[in-house]
């Protein structure tokens, strides 16, 4: 994998597949590009696809110092340049769509489309998980806690495979700076000055990242547009892939 250089030195590894207009792939809290690795094939076909591995996750540099969805947007910008990249569609889903909304709002002129999903536009503004649903995933017991984010990913008719289950050779340090990167997100006040087409995308049962964030985000960003796929929770790129891709390559090509 290629490496970028972020501001700050730290290297960001990306890879590039497929041709066409470009699409930037942005993966969730705490997982590498692997997030993507079952969609990615299907994007590559029409799409010069880039997928990178955030700070402290994958082949990139792991520095024990403050993140933020600021800093992952701005790491983004680094991998785009070092690619020769000057413009191309956006698709961050859950931390991703954090992070792709401060791509829109202060680097926009890098984005032609922009495609939110599974994602808050948090602080006081979005809508939290519950406090079940946190207990859950706090368990002592590892295997416990890995079953509850299962469930909280995927239906129970799913087999697998599962992506979106976290960086397991992420050091402790930096899955904790990742979390709080997320719990901090606030781009409430920046959604409005987003002008790329933008289409947010979430599944209806999702309660991770509850599905009441989806027209919160919509009637924040001027002309997105909204697509809920039906039964999905919070993996819906994954489990529901025949739907959900079908629209998002729509959505990119239109």
């Amino acid at each position: 994998m290629p490496r970028a250089r972020a501001a700050d030195g730290t290297r960001l590894s990306y890879s590039v597949e497929g041709s066409g207009p470009a699409l930037l792939l942005i993966a969730g809290q705490a997982n590498s590009s692997k997030w993507w690795s079952q969609v990615l094939p299907d994007f590559s076909e029409r799409f010069t696809t880039i997928v990178t591995d955030h700070r402290g996750t994958g082949s990139s540099d792991k520095p024990d110092a403050p993140y933020s969805t600021r800093l992952f947007a701005s790491d983004c910008i680094a991998v785009l340049d070092d690619a020769g990249i000057g413009t191309a569609h956006v698709y961050g889903t859950s931390m991703g769509g954090r992070i792709a909304q401060w791509i829109a709002a202060e680097h926009g002129s890098y984005v032609d489309r922009l495609v939110l999903g599974c994602t808050s536009p948090g602080g006081a503004h979005g809508i939290e998980r519950s406090a079940e649903v946190r207990k859950s995933l706090a368990q002592a017991d590892p295997m416990k806690a890995r079953r509850a984010l299962e469930e909280l990913m995927y239906t129970p008719a799913y087999r697998g495979p599962f992506n979106t289950l976290g960086d397991p050779w992420m050091p402790p340090y930096a899955r904790k700076r990742h979390l709080f990167a997320s719990a901090e997100h606030d781009a409430w006040d920046v959604l409005p000055s987003i002008t790329a087409p933008t289409l947010v995308v979430h599944g209806t049962e999702d309660v991770f990242n509850p599905a009441a964030n989806a027209p919160l985000i919509t009637e924040r960003i001027p002309g997105a547009r909204m697509h809920l796929v039906e039964g999905a929770r919070h993996g819906y790129f994954e489990e529901f892939r025949a739907e959900a891709t079908p629209v998002v390559m729509d959505f990119l090509s239109s």
